[in-house]
């Protein structure tokens, strides 16, 4: 899924994110706003990932 399709469905995404991801909060998501490269880096953040595992997850998730 392209940045532009995570953008325009991400109020739908949230709870699947957050499922997904446990440790991202509520105002993670809100800041996060659809924006990969943001979600990426909540990732890294909360679950100490390097960039290139956190990018695969992300990646993996909205395929």
């Amino acid at each position: 899924m392209n940045s532009d399709r995570i953008e325009g469905n991400w109020k739908e995404m949230k709870g699947k994110v957050q499922q997904q991801w446990g440790k991202l909060t509520d105002d993670d998501l809100d800041k996060i706003d659809g924006r990969r490269e943001e979600l990426v880096g909540k990732i890294q953040q909360a679950y100490g990932k390097d960039k290139d595992e956190a990018e695969r997850e992300v990646d993996n998730f909205f395929k």
